[in-house]
């Protein structure tokens, strides 16, 4: 196992990649360097992401909409991100439209009652998407598209999306579905299967999986490589991103930073070897702007190693320790706690710590995720008494429902009812009812426990979230089983602080603490209250004498400061660890960290 460094090669480019894995990994930022290559070396690129919380205008920073926008000092290089809300609106006129004028208001209303939901957001995008790949018009302008996908639950669905929606209209006979007249989609049919024929193209496609030097991260890149093979996408490289190296043999931390990526490489050897492997090093600075992105493929090494700046005393606004800020909350006795926050930044070990920490506390806690891509168990990777585990799995929440579904309501109807009702349930959509429907199940948990829940990453998160009014729509649409009263009461709990705490995670970096920070107005728009911060993996004063680990340290100042004195009502701080925290004795020494032994 020998990877190489990554430094694509333009004139062997396909002409779509897409660049996929767990959050954090650095996806962005290496779909953005190689698009920027691919420019530099005279190529029409467009680059695209496909995130409902992009941050591809931070990183390129250029202002970004739906439409291709112009890369300022990078001629040839377009850049665009698909806004769900903005596709799902576009999508509902494009099939109202033409009603308008023919039919009444009353049922103009109806239709666009009948098209609010999150299924309509869903195939909005879909459609945005697909038709870059599958519309040959599309992107005809262009040598390359590149693809800077949502964390790897989000993306397996999107790309599954592709087979789902084409066989639901082989199979489907009403002309209806939960998105209306089929006759929408059917318009579509020539570019879905389009687009499942380029996915498929060895030439034409290329997915690029991002990992970190991390087990977690190489595990779900692993197991992202078999599900993407199984749906025809097979011509897959692995780059690893972040991988250190200190120049200071005698620094413990930089020492422990080093083992333990050189330990999960050796742990996924097998994976590693089984497909071409790249690796980008650790870099020094935030990777933002047209200068960082070449610094991040070694196109200016001595800005990423530059000295560091002086090792300074400063001391942290007022931070906590994680289990003060879990004392606060257990006086009730019970409710629900949700970690949210940008992929990667350890939402999954910080909802772990926590849920350790109230059941030692002697509380009765339940352990769950709404992640497509979830580790908890992983992470738990032990018993306590208890302390119950589990994950929302989308499978299974969908064969639940349909049975539900077809026992109450299909009961009631001829044989030809139940094969329409049937045959509607295999929607796609169906799946985004089910496992809204469990999310608030977990939620209704709360009342009489302690509930942690460990989020998708944001966007899929904030989705979910502002799917709650429009999915009791969409079942009383549907006519099915009355609505639990989990289902009814979700949005009163959620806003309730008594009872749900939001804690938002972030790392101590540009892009986390901003997209957290975008995070917060949104959920305070939507009545919902933040209840702390947690910054996740900080280097702050561990002593180092690693110039690339000073130098990183460094930069954290003002983003710790930009939590404590803009964003957050309180604060808890997280110290980055030599072992990945597993297991419920490391996850209870993480929630006592502090800061004090450092200053001492």
């Amino acid at each position: 196992m020998n990877p190489r460094p990554f430094q694509p090669e333009p004139s062997a480019a396909s002409r779509f990649l897409f660049f996929t894995g767990k959050g954090g990994v650095g996806k962005t930022s290496l779909s953005c360097a190689v698009a920027l290559k691919l420019a530099e070396a005279g190529k029409r690129v467009l680059l695209v992401s496909t995130d409902p919380a992009s941050n591809l205008d931070e990183v390129l920073e250029t202002r970004l909409s739906n439409h291709p926008t112009a890369i300022p000092g990078v001629p040839g290089l377009d850049a665009l991100n698909i806004n769900p809300v903005e596709a799902a609106a576009a999508y509902r006129e494009r099939l109202i439209g033409p009603m308008r004028g023919i039919l009444p208001e009353a049922a103009l209303r109806s239709m666009e009652e009948q098209l609010s939901g999150s299924c309509t957001v869903e195939i909005a995008a879909f459609d945005e998407f697909s038709g870059l790949i599958g519309n040959a018009e599309a992107a005809k302008d262009y040598d390359h598209v590149i693809f800077d996908t949502a964390p790897t639950g989000h993306t397996l669905r999107l790309m599954s999306l592709a087979k789902a929606w084409d066989q639901f209209l082989d199979s489907n006979t009403s002309g209806t579905s939960c998105l209306g007249p089929l006759a929408g989609l059917e318009k579509q049919r020539v570019i879905y299967e389009a687009t499942v024929k380029t996915l498929a193209d060895e030439k034409a496609t290329t997915l690029v999986l991002v990992s970190r030097p991390q087990l977690a991260a190489l595990r779900e890149a692993e197991r992202t490589s078999k599900e993407l093979r199984a749906l025809g996408v097979a011509n897959q490289q692995l780059v690893i991103n972040g991988v250190f190296e200190t120049q200071c043999p005698e620094d413990t931390t930089a020492q422990a930073m080093q083992q333990r990526g050189a330990k999960a490489l050796s742990a996924a050897s097998a994976f590693i070897s089984s497909l071409p492997t790249f690796i980008v090093p650790l870099r020094a600075i935030n990777i933002l702007g047209i200068g960082g992105l070449r610094v991040l493929l070694g196109g200016d090494g001595t800005s990423a190693c530059a000295a560091p700046p002086a090792v300074d005393a400063w001391i942290p606004p007022e931070l906590q320790r994680l289990s003060d800020v879990v004392s606060g909350i257990e006086q009730r006795g019970h409710g629900v706690i949700m970690t949210m926050g940008k992929g990667g930044v350890g939402k999954t070990t910080v909802a772990a710590a926590i849920a350790v920490s109230l059941a030692r506390s002697g509380h009765r806690v339940h352990l769950s995720t709404t992640d497509p891509a979830a580790h908890v168990a992983q992470t738990l990777a032990g018993e306590l008494d208890g302390l119950t585990v589990s994950r929302i799995d989308p499978a299974a929440e969908t064969a639940a429902y349909t049975a539900e579904v077809m026992a109450n309501q299909g009961a009631q109807m001829d044989e030809a009812g139940r094969a329409l009702l049937e045959e509607d349930l295999r929607s796609p959509c169906t799946e985004e009812i089910a496992v809204f429907r469990a999310f608030a199940r977990e939620v209704g948990q709360g009342t009489d426990r302690f509930v942690v829940l460990d989020t998708a990453p944001t966007g899929h998160t904030l989705l979910l979230l502002d799917a709650s009014e429009a999915y009791q729509r969409e079942l009383e649409r549907q006519a099915r089983s009355t609505q639990p009263e989990e289902v009814l009461k979700l949005l009163e709990r959620l806003r309730d602080p008594a009872f749900t705490h939001i804690l938002i995670v972030t790392l101590p970096e540009a892009t986390p603490v901003h997209e957290a920070a975008a995070l917060q107005e949104d959920l305070r728009r939507a009545r919902i209250a933040p209840h702390a911060w947690v910054i996740n993996q900080s280097l702050l004063h561990s002593g180092s004498c690693d110039p690339l680990l000073q130098r990183r340290e460094h930069n954290e100042h003002r983003y710790i400061a930009e939590v404590v004195q803009k964003q957050a009502t309180r604060t808890a701080w997280l110290p980055w660890q030599a072992e990945e925290p597993t297991g419920p004795e490391a996850l209870a020494k993480l929630s006592l960290s502090n800061l004090q032994p450092a200053l001492t």
